[in-house]
């Protein structure tokens, strides 16, 4: 990638959901070559080096929908979706008119529907694809110990372990076993840590890959943990998830059955509610890129 070729300063947005944070780019006349988005990706995110992100955004024109984006990884890597980061983009959208209040856009999970709650622009809901690949009650030895995990795909990959006390669990360490664990290859999987408290409510920390590390929320692993909670029987919908950072998002779906037959009633949609906020605008300079 020569970085000399891009015409400085480069505009950009920085949004963050629930501790979740984006570098957001309007692309729609596109200047970085998809070959060189990765490390571009790779290198804007780095904190304290340049701008500093969990992951960028690349906000593209869609014919089949109000956009697409382009979502990478703080490491360059490419992601299929991100609930906090779908709903800045959504927020990001709306306020630069590159979309209405009730917007569609494209993903690599396919399409998502989101949704401005208030004028201001700072409560966004999204409906989700549906998620794939339900596994509950998986036995793994992880830490050296005997542990249940369960496993959906909402859209990336996840896994949740219910523990007792998510304030004390081994994110770091538990987390990078399961995200690399043999059982969850090659895609390797996010690992989320849920504690059931009262009132339909999950505290939720979360290993995310790309980041390789704990990161302030994760908007789909909230779905996820919330979505095997209620399967599990341990909670009903909707369900509040209060993140790594203290925010809350809430998660609305509906579910089919009782007890052994309980399932997701996927006709009804699901949907991903939590506040995105919009930090500062600013340009970036050719040192933002420098190795």
């Amino acid at each position: 990638m020569n970085t000399q070729d891009f015409n400085y300063p480069i505009p950009f947005t920085k949004l963050s959901g629930t501790g979740n944070d984006f570098i957001i780019i309007d692309h729609r006349v596109p200047f970085i070559a998809e070959a060189d988005q990765p490390d571009f990706a790779r290198l804007v995110c780095r904190r304290r080096f340049s701008l500093g992100a969990d992951g960028l955004i690349l906000i593209e024109n869609s014919p089949a929908a109000d956009f697409r984006w382009q979502f990478y990884n703080g490491d360059g890597s490419r992601a299929e979706m991100c609930g906090n980061g779908a709903r800045c983009a959504a927020r990001f959208a709306y306020e630069k008119n590159i979309a209405l209040a009730t917007m569609r856009f494209e993903t690599d999970a396919g399409e998502i529907e989101a949704f401005i709650l208030n004028g201001s622009a700072d409560l966004v809901k999204i409906r989700l694809t549906a998620p794939e690949d339900l596994r509950l009650n998986i036995p793994l030895t992880i830490g050296r110990r005997e542990q249940t995990l369960h496993f959906i795909n909402t859209g990336v990959p996840h896994t949740v372990v219910v523990v007792n006390d998510a304030a004390m669990a081994p994110v770091a360490d538990w987390g990078r076993e399961v995200r690399f664990h043999e059982a969850f290859q090659p895609a390797g999987t996010n690992a989320n840590f849920t504690q059931v408290l009262a009132n339909d409510t999950l505290m939720v920390r979360t290993y995310e890959r790309g980041v390789e590390g704990e990161t302030m929320a994760c908007g789909t692993g909230a779905v996820a943990s919330a979505l095997v909670a209620a399967l599990l029987e341990q909670a009903n919908p909707p369900v509040t998830v209060i993140t790594s950072g203290g925010e809350q998002l809430k998660i609305h779906f509906s579910l089919q059955g009782e007890g052994n037959e309980r399932e997701l009633d996927l006709a009804a949609g699901i949907f991903l509610e939590g506040p995105a906020h919009s930090v500062y605008q600013g340009e970036m300079g050719p040192d933002a890129l420098l190795e």
